[in-house]
């Protein structure tokens, strides 16, 4: 394989990662709320839901939703309601209330998102069908070398898309230092529940 194809693959990897997307802004809510550690599984479930979406559609499920018109609409329509309940947890998420006057403040029942559920999440989310189809399409070879050009992609997705959606999460922990208090984390976190549902207009337009 030549050095171009593998720096095209990365270059589409990177772009197609770090641009906004459903990911990446709660990559950014839970930075904000969790810390950068405790949102360390989230970036991996995503790392590894690409890695296992480009594995489907190099078998070529992806051809599914190329062929049949209905079967993109039904996708669209789970991941419609699937972000719009995301949204509304993001938005709804429990903050740390002021127990005292020592300002000391209680422990919530939130939660950030674990791996296996961030990586579920890839099979519903439209764009990440969109990176997985167009990558494949774009960067596998015909005839024998079609296997070893996917793996390449496989890899180089894997390599570049953990970093780059962990800058998102870096984003959420500088802006944590910004939610001081209960009022503005419970602000913050309706805004980014507004820009999350926002994205649904982007899946709608695929």
């Amino acid at each position: 394989m030549e050095l171009q194809l593998i720096a095209a693959m990365c270059s589409f990897a990177f772009v197609t990662s770090a641009t906004p997307g459903p990911n990446n802004l709660m990559l950014l809510a839970s930075g904000a709320n969790f810390g950068f550690k405790r949102t360390i599984p989230h970036m991996l479930g995503i790392a590894c839901g690409m890695i296992l979406l480009l594995l489907v559609t190099l078998l070529g499920l992806g051809e599914i939703f190329t062929r049949l018109p209905s079967a993109q609409m039904g996708l669209k329509l789970v991941g419609v309601v699937y972000l719009l309940w995301l949204a509304w947890k993001i938005a709804s998420a429990p903050v740390a209330e002021t127990s005292d006057s020592s300002n000391r403040t209680t422990a919530t029942t939130a939660q950030p998102m674990r791996w296996w559920q961030a990586a579920a999440f890839q099979f519903v989310n439209p764009k990440a069908w969109m990176m997985a189809l167009g990558a494949v399409s774009s960067f596998t070879l015909s005839g024998d070398q079609y296997w070893l050009s996917g793996l390449v992609l496989m890899i180089v997705f894997g390599l570049v898309n953990l970093p780059s959606v962990s800058l998102w999460a870096g984003f959420g922990v500088v802006i944590q230092q910004f939610l001081s208090n209960a009022r503005r984390k419970r602000q913050f976190n309706i805004i980014m529940g507004v820009l999350t549902a926002a994205t649904v207009g982007m899946i709608i337009g695929v």
